[in-house]
């Protein structure tokens, strides 16, 4: 017989189990259904989901109950199988646990954080009814999970212990790494928690093992209670028409150590893990004996540097910008020399003083041009065209603004560029965007009315003096459209087929993903001699070996040779920054020769290290001009 979940978590780091929704995905079950209705329709391929976790070496299992609750049942037409959904969730993971795992009734948040508009009476009854079901149905535990406000989280935690002294698990979602959506410290907020009577606090989903790694350094050393983590598989990608996820089981399993070291008693997965992931995670943890005096290693970075850092490190691509009045445009200054685009990312909230100084820096560095996303990871930024027409009036400093399809239908989409005619922000960057599911607004929609060759043709439609609807325009517009390049790809034969029809579809030059290898650089020049439009292509610095180790593990589409990796491993801070500078400056050196286009993208808004950058191009291309 099991002991009781308590009393386990107190013996030995648990295994939780990874992924249903997506995994179902992976399984070629289709979206936009009821994953939870499949505990009444297809309870064996439930079974079937949980048995793969069991045998994979998960010690805890979540029940398929994360969305069945009323209101959101009531989407499918199926709010009147609340009860009999969460009853068979437990029952269907029950007969599949055995003896050999426990089984946790899984509740998900009801706001997302994000759904403000609904009332908390009405989420207080859906947690009622849910957790109403859940406990007659008997599971081990309860796992309130997802969560991004305290106010909800607690609600639903003070609801079961009005109810029960099963044991609970509280997690939340990471987005900013120092405090919970609503504006508590997650210090703060653990331990109100914990006083409220929760179990187990940690975090599950929105972030990778990195982040949630430097969120869990937060957490005072005397809290009390054991931790848990569930992180999602890296950033997801679109690859082939399907979503895909790049973190690989073996970097789980080196993330399963480290989460163990800070003092988690519960590690499992999220969104995009499988049972190989699991699996890794349980043999890393077999053999595991905590060190009594180091179960919570101080953190390498201060709080304050963290929480000033974005979620995750800009990973989009970026084009250069022009002014108008009769400059030449990037396409222009780069056929004659090396020309630099630098990315600064907008900032997530309304201060916009370091940016505004970054910008300065680098012009003053000598940077042609300052490229902004339009809401990169579909992460809510300030607006790239009121930034663009701030730094081009306030520094000087050409402008260009990055143009997702996701977020405008074809009105918005028009009227943007419009907008960006009206302000001389005449140099765009054409990009599909990141799904808004995966981005710190999940309820928000995707739009899509355009893919990114669509974009390019109706952009240049509107410099033919043409209006998307086909009607005349009393002038033309006068835009340099630019397409995005990811050559960090298995078939790069095939990335450059796509890249053809981009340049096909009027796209006047190319910016490439971030590139580590010096010998890619070497095949993507050789592989896209025939384009016959200017080529920028993209450096990012690595800012310390935590950054550097995230980005080869998580972050769809870039690489890192094991020679880089080594040199950043253990560098954190200045000495990180400048190894990364160095690294950058040896790419640097590979790239000039074959490329006069230079893209630079920002980590963390670490400006200093991008400018420095500059300087060394603008620099060395001239020592090249002048033959020496």
């Amino acid at each position: 017989m099991k002991a009781d979940l308590r009393a386990a978590l107190r013996e030995k780091p648990l295994v939780g189990d990874g992924a249903m929704g997506t995994y179902l995905y992976q399984l070629g079950f289709p979206v936009g259904v009821s994953y939870e209705e499949f505990n009444l329709l297809k309870p064996g391929v439930i079974a079937d989901v949980h048995r793969r976790y069991v045998k994979a070496g998960a010690e805890v299992i979540e029940t398929n109950t994360f969305s069945a609750q009323h209101g959101k049942l009531s989407k499918y037409g199926l709010e009147k199988k609340t009860e009999d959904i969460n009853a068979a969730g437990v029952a269907i993971a029950r007969q599949a646990a055995g003896d050999a795992a426990y089984v946790v009734g899984a509740i998900g948040a009801f706001r997302a954080g994000r759904r403000k508009h609904v009332r908390m009476s009405g989420i207080k009854r859906d947690f009622e009814e849910q957790i109403g079901a859940l406990l007659a149905a008997k599971p081990d535990g309860l796992l309130l999970e997802t969560f991004f406000d305290l106010e909800e989280l607690s609600l639903a935690l003070r609801l079961i212990r009005d109810r029960s002294d099963i044991p609970v698990i509280c997690q939340f979602a990471v987005e900013d790494v120092a405090r919970t959506h609503d504006g508590v410290p997650l210090g703060e907020a653990f331990q109100r928690l914990k006083g409220e009577g929760a179990d187990v606090i940690g975090f599950n989903c929105r972030s990778g093992p990195n982040a949630i790694l430097r969120a869990m350094e937060t957490i005072p050393r005397d809290l009390g209670a054991p931790l848990s983590v569930f992180p999602n598989a890296g950033i997801p990608d679109y690859v082939d028409g399907k979503v895909v996820y790049s973190a690989s089981p073996e970097y789980f399993a080196q993330s399963a150590i480290r989460f163990a070291d800070l003092g988690s008693r519960l590690i499992g997965g999220c969104c995009g893990t499988t049972p190989e992931h699991i699996e890794a995670i349980a043999h890393a943890l077999r053999n595991y004996v905590p060190a009594p005096d180091s179960q919570r290693p101080p953190a390498t970075q201060t709080v304050s540097e963290t929480a000033a850092q974005p979620a995750e490190p800009p990973v989009a691509v970026a084009e250069g910008g022009a002014e108008g009045g009769g400059e030449p445009s990037l396409v222009d200054l780069v056929r004659q020399r090396h020309t630099v685009i630098v990315e600064l990312d907008p900032p997530r909230d309304l201060d916009i003083a370091r940016f505004m100084q970054g910008a300065e820096a680098l012009k003053a560095a000598g940077a042609d041009a300052l490229t902004m996303a339009d809401n990169s990871l579909a992460v809510t930024r300030m607006s790239n065209m009121a930034l663009g027409a701030l730094v081009k009036e306030r520094i000087g400093i050409r402008a260009l603004a990055h143009i997702a399809c996701r977020d405008r239908n074809l009105i918005g989409t028009q009227s943007h560029m419009m907008g960006f005619d009206a302000l001389g922000i005449d140099h765009v960057l054409a990009v599909t965007g990141d799904p808004a599911k995966f981005g710190d607004l999940p309820g928000s929609s995707s739009v899509y009315d355009l893919t990114s060759f669509e974009i390019i043709r109706m952009i240049k439609q509107l410099n033919e003096g043409v209006a998307f609807s086909g009607k005349p325009l009393k002038q033309k517009a006068k835009f340099v459209v630019g397409a995005a390049f990811n050559p960090n790809v298995k078939h790069l034969d095939k990335a450059v087929q796509r890249l053809e029809r981009k340049v096909a579809s009027g796209a006047d030059y190319i910016m490439t993903q971030p590139v580590y290898d010096p010998a890619l650089i070497e095949k993507i020049a050789e592989s896209t001699r025939h384009i016959g439009v200017p080529i920028f292509i993209g450096i990012m610095p690595l800012a310390s070996g935590r950054n550097a180790e995230y980005l080869h593990n998580e972050v769809p589409g870039i690489q890192l040779s094991d020679e880089v990796r080594k040199r950043m491993n253990g560098l954190e801070g200045p000495a990180g920054r400048a190894e990364g500078v160095a690294i950058a400056q040896e790419l640097l050196d590979a790239a000039m020769p074959h490329f006069n286009g230079i893209y630079l993208i920002t980590p963390f808004l670490f400006y200093e290290m991008t400018a420095a950058l500059t300087e060394y191009v603008v620099r060395k291309g001239a020592r090249a001009c002048r033959g020496e």
